[in-house]
């Protein structure tokens, strides 16, 4: 069964008096602060500073301005925050000892929230496995999976009375391709698609033991984890060819995860694609039936999926070898991905793209949703974790006027809507970013924030989009 998206007529314009309108930021990206106060290093501090383009110190300096973002937060209607707690800065070497002075940050951190009537949703590893782990083969290595498992129950203990919204982990998927895939983040391999699934697999595994971890504990609360999808179009929906092609990223991205996640296992049609997309890599993927009986138990507890979606992706055949190349500046037009195996990603005529060549095809985001609701009936709610638009913001005489933003959040506001009006259950909506943020791969010129920060004294300027935004947040709907 498929939902007609145009026999959606006039959607309603009022949110849920319970909806979360919010915004999103993940430690290493805000906190600045990365080598003092006791943290630990990630492979990010080294990597970063071998290319010698960006720091990620300050960032938005989140440790030191965090009371300020909150405030404004409540000034703004903005009733949840999505955050991270960055491993090593309570672990320093990943295991063992315990730094107390992180572990007094982020109480302090939520004890504000609390304070301005802002809810933290709370996300356990957002690209930052503490170093040591990472050398030893991060996620590919089963013992960085228990090393997690600790960790994350460390922190149900520690926070319980503070923290009510749990997330295991960030975007698996672009954890594995831009490590494994893209070769974009520390340890750079490309086009290795064995390594890719395995650094899935095990992640939701991880995933599962920290749910059971949870729930075995008998923490209040809840808890669930935060997939990157995008709804994978053919560019030619009559091309068989193209259909394949489409299909085998749409595995790769999205199904693989979501089957882990819902299922606790990969149905038959997943393995197929999986293991036939691995072995063009040369290798396979290791999934144990041990694995399979932790996942299977673990997806009864999970409370809600969190999905960031930003794009949609339309795809043809392709024949030839790999040919990646990363946009990381903006210049419109220079993004590449060919990948040996899966197909050719490619722009549909008449569709706008950002500068950074992300698509901007709102209707992929009703498309994801039913999709989840149709193939996995037992899942419980969906929060959107990550939305939002990369934009050089300009700033003038102490405004940012950034109405394609506006216009980018209204669009996909319109679409959730839709979804929700045919029974998707969608708790909230959280813009990324909060404010301004340091970029993993693009520093500091590719702006998403309600909140311009001008990094060198880190005074905070509500956008236009920010006011809009709050006129939302207010009233609950969507002006007609």
């Amino acid at each position: 069964m498929s939902v007609n998206p145009a026999s959606v007529t006039n959607p309603p314009a009022q949110f849920p008096e319970d909806f979360v309108f919010g915004g999103a930021t993940a430690a290493y990206q805000v906190e600045g602060e990365t080598r003092t106060h006791g943290k630990g290093k990630v492979a990010w501090d080294d990597f970063l500073e071998a290319q010698g383009r960006f720091s990620p110190d300050p960032a938005s300096d989140f440790y030191n301005q965090y009371p300020v973002d909150l405030e404004l937060c409540e000034e703004f209607g903005i009733n949840g925050i999505r955050l991270s707690i960055a491993w090593s800065r309570i672990f320093p070497e990943g295991t063992g000892k315990v730094n107390p002075e992180g572990v007094q940050f982020y109480h302090d951190l939520f004890a504000e929230c609390h304070k301005h009537h802002v809810e933290p949703f709370v996300t356990l590893h957002h690209f930052d496995t503490p170093l040591p782990l990472f050398e030893k083969g991060d996620f590919l290595n089963r013992e960085t999976i228990d090393a997690f498992v600790d960790f994350a129950t460390f922190c149900f203990k520690e926070y319980a009375d503070q923290v009510t919204y749990w997330f295991t982990f960030n975007e698996i998927w672009a954890d594995a391709s831009n490590t494994y895939i893209e070769g974009t983040f520390p340890g750079g391999v490309k086009a290795h698609l064995a390594e890719a699934f395995q650094c899935e697999h095990n992640m939701m595994l991880a995933h599962a033991k920290a749910v059971l971890a949870f729930h075995n504990g008998g923490f209040k609360g809840k808890i669930g984890v935060i997939q990157s999808l995008e709804f994978k179009y053919p560019l030619n929906e009559n091309d068989p060819a193209d259909i394949k092609a489409a299909n085998n990223e749409h595995v790769l991205q999205n199904q693989f995860l979501l089957d882990a996640t819902f299922r606790g296992d990969y149905a038959p049609d997943t393995l197929e694609c999986a293991n036939r997309l691995a072995a063009v890599s040369g290798g396979t993927i290791e999934i144990l039936d041990e694995d399979l009986e932790i996942m299977r138990e673990a997806a009864l507890y999970n409370d809600y999926l969190g999905v960031n979606n930003y794009q949609c992706r339309f795809l043809k055949a392709y024949d030839g070898e790999n040919d990646l190349h990363h946009n990381g500046t903006g210049e419109k037009g220079t993004g590449r991905w060919r990948v040996k195996g899966i197909g050719e990603h490619v722009n549909k005529p008449g569709i706008p793209t950002t500068d950074w060549d992300w698509i901007i095809y709102p209707e992929g985001l009703f498309d994801l949703l039913v999709y989840i609701k149709q193939r996995y009936p037992n899942y419980k709610q969906i929060f959107i974790t990550e939305n939002g638009m990369g934009y050089k913001d300009p700033y003038k005489d102490g405004f940012v006027d950034d109405q394609p933003r506006i216009d980018y959040i209204e669009q996909h506001l319109r679409w959730l809507l839709k979804a929700m009006e045919v029974g998707v259950n969608v708790g909230g909506y959280f813009l990324w970013s909060l404010q301004d943020q340091f970029s993993w791969t693009n520093g500091y010129n590719k702006r998403y924030g309600f909140f311009y920060v001008d990094f060198e004294t880190q005074k905070r300027t509500p956008k236009a989009s920010a006011y809009w935004y709050k006129h939302v947040a207010q009233t609950r709907r969507l002006d007609l």
